[in-house]
């Protein structure tokens, strides 16, 4: 069984390619890699086409985590039956989602760093009018919130 798993932010650039990476990192180190499909999309399609942010791809290869062949792309009706978990970065694009998505499938929708064990907060702040530490502390969330989220995995489907 191959569990498909789709992060979400705004414009597909930052925050969810970073998550995406951060989540493949995770599984890969569990040896689970090979059971999961894993996507990132934004929910307005600006960027559609575009590889992520440079401060994203920087920020991500520091730590061994090549997204630099990511493209970013708007979500689409079709996501809301295709994947299992839809981790969404913010209350905004929250909302956005939950409005556009079927009743019979909200209940796979969540906010990323809910699943983060030591982080205090439930929103990751976009960092794309900021500075690169920004990038840094997303990143951080990410990797946190990337372990809560596969052991829920682990423990709902394997």
């Amino acid at each position: 069984m191959v569990v498909k798993v789709l992060f979400v932010c705004m414009g597909n650039i930052c925050r969810s390619p970073m998550a995406e990476g951060a989540f493949r990192a995770a599984a890969e180190k569990a040896g689970l890699l090979d059971r999961f499909e894993i996507d990132s999309a934004g929910t307005i399609g600006y960027h559609a086409g575009s590889p992520p942010d440079k401060r994203a791809i920087a920020t991500a290869k520091e730590r061994g985590i090549d997204i630099s062949l990511q493209r970013s792309r708007k979500v689409e009706d079709a996501d809301f039956s295709t994947f299992d978990y839809i981790l969404v970065m913010d209350h905004d694009n929250l909302r956005d989602v939950m409005e556009r998505c079927p009743d019979e499938y909200k209940d796979r929708i969540s906010l990323f760093l809910t699943h983060a064990p030591d982080m205090p907060l439930d929103e990751m702040p976009d960092p794309y009018q900021g500075h690169i530490s920004q990038f840094d502390s997303c990143y951080l969330a990410a990797m946190d919130a990337s372990d809560g989220l596969l052991a829920k995995i682990k423990a709902e489907r394997f």
